[in-house]
């Protein structure tokens, strides 16, 4: 592997292995196009070879800055790489991981994305032979952790804005709710409203996880339907009800929650609360 290859960059996938970096620092990205620009590439990328070309292994943010800058200059249209050898595709994820985890950690979030995804793609075939071949020095602790997030990845992965800013703390307290099947509960809060950043989606989830959490202290019931919270009278309209410390805030969200509709909806609350 100690060769340097120069390959033009229109031969190189960077698909063939699902990427465990799912968010690109867009400030990170524009230092390094200028480092690379000024002083060059100082480590080559990490590829292996396919029947139509080679496959990346290791530096896709490499790749894509030389990709940005042989946008406007030509001399970039090859990149120095490695050619490597690996075992097998398990072998090829995990050095990709070792590499990204030396050079900047992953994320909670994108550790556990990369277990489902190479779970998923039949790389491995438990969720466990992910973990122990990707991450082979995590502790029983952390391992134990990291089984948990991948649940959180299958069931929120399409509701959550940014999931990777989210901590491991957060990410367990959603793990969490999950396990005692508020699951859905946290998708219709999700769902309610759209175009929420990561940080007001978590303001909008913190209620339901600090009830449960509430519940749990206080060694209540926790059956998520037990007193109802969340309910589908019809379709197109969709009613959650939350805890606050000051009482209870009922959401009504829904293509068919219309202002007609919540001035009923008022109508009936004050006809059947007055009758008490």
């Amino acid at each position: 592997m100690d060769k340097i290859h120069h390959i033009p960059l229109t031969q190189i996938d960077t698909t063939a292995i699902p990427r465990d970096r799912t968010l690109i620092d867009t400030t990170a990205l524009n230092e390094l196009i200028a480092s690379i620009r000024t002083n060059g590439l100082r480590l080559p990328v990490e590829v292996y070879t396919t029947p139509t070309g080679f496959a990346l292994i290791a530096g896709f943010r490499r790749h894509l800055a030389f990709q940005t800058l042989a946008q406007t200059d030509d001399t970039f249209a090859k990149i120095p790489a490695f050619i490597c050898a690996p075992k097998s595709m398990p072998a090829a994820m995990a050095a990709m991981v070792e590499e990204n985890e030396m050079r900047q950690s992953l994320s909670p979030w994108e550790r556990a994305h990369i277990v489902v995804r190479a779970t998923d793609m039949g790389t491995f075939e438990t969720t466990d032979a992910a973990i122990q071949t990707l991450f082979p020095h995590a502790s029983r602790q952390k391992r134990a952790k990291l089984r948990a997030m991948t649940e959180v990845v299958l069931e929120l992965s399409n509701h959550l804005t940014d999931p990777e800013l989210l901590t491991e703390r957060q990410l367990m307290r959603l793990s969490n709710a999950i396990r005692h099947d508020w699951t859905d509960i946290i998708q219709t809060a999700l769902s309610e409203l759209d175009g929420l950043d990561g940080r007001q989606q978590w303001t909008r989830i913190l209620p339901v996880l600090s009830e449960l959490e509430g519940l749990i202290t206080n060694n209540q019931p926790t059956t998520s339907n037990s007193p109802r919270r969340n309910i589908t009278p019809r379709a197109g309209i969709n009613v959650r009800r939350e805890s606050t410390p000051y009482g209870y805030t009922l959401h009504i969200s829904g293509r068919k929650a219309t202002g007609m509709l919540m001035s009923r909806v008022l109508d009936e609350i004050e006809r059947w609360l007055s009758e008490g």
